[in-house]
């Protein structure tokens, strides 16, 4: 089995400065806390600031192993379901931005998705994509590779946002801890 890879950057979907209101202990001995989302994995983070440090809502956090400027530790990776409601308010925004910064990886993914089993494609899983849209895109890209999310659109016309489909599919992952196959996060 691979070792499971670090998140190196994060970007922070809320902050906590008097630590979760559900903790039982008094406020003056709770830690701040951070709720951030990996750049690379889109692993769920808690993470604890350096007590000097200012971060805001959207701002992007150095967590790998070096000096660190605004994060004391990496305290623990954490699900969907214990995000709070503004970070959750928050995800789909971030999410659809790191998808267009990331658009030529996930390009590529339309590009190079394989059959998983017999009968399951990994476009499959892409919400909206069923057996005639996939083989329509297979056909498409095996005259010519896709280039971008417009080029995709373009050459297909029932995908007028792919960049919406792997965002769906990304909060899918996220949010359902049964999901047997992940194409963009981690277990």
């Amino acid at each position: 089995m691979k070792a499971e890879k670090k998140e190196v950057n994060a970007i922070v979907l809320d902050v906590l400065m008097k630590g979760h209101s559900s903790d039982p202990r008094p406020t003056f001995k709770r830690e701040p806390v951070v709720q951030a989302m990996g750049l690379e994995q889109f692993k769920l983070l808690e993470l604890v600031p350096k007590p000097a440090a200012v971060i805001n809502l959207y701002d992007k956090v150095y967590i790998g192993d070096s000096e660190r400027d605004k994060i004391e530790r990496v305290k623990r990776r954490i699900g969907y379901e214990e995000l709070t409601p503004t970070a959750r308010g928050e995800l789909p925004f971030i999410i659809e931005k790191v998808v267009k910064e990331r658009e030529p990886e996930f390009v590529l993914f339309f590009n190079k998705a394989i059959s998983i089993t017999p009968k399951l494609h990994m476009l499959h899983l892409l919400p909206g994509i069923g057996k005639k849209l996939m083989w329509e895109i297979l056909e498409a890209r095996g005259k010519k590779p896709f280039e971008s999310f417009t080029d995709i659109s373009a050459r297909i016309k029932a995908i007028p946002h792919p960049e919406k489909m792997i965002q769906a599919r990304i909060i899918e992952e996220l949010q359902d801890k049964d999901t047997k196959y992940h194409l963009f996060t981690t277990k």
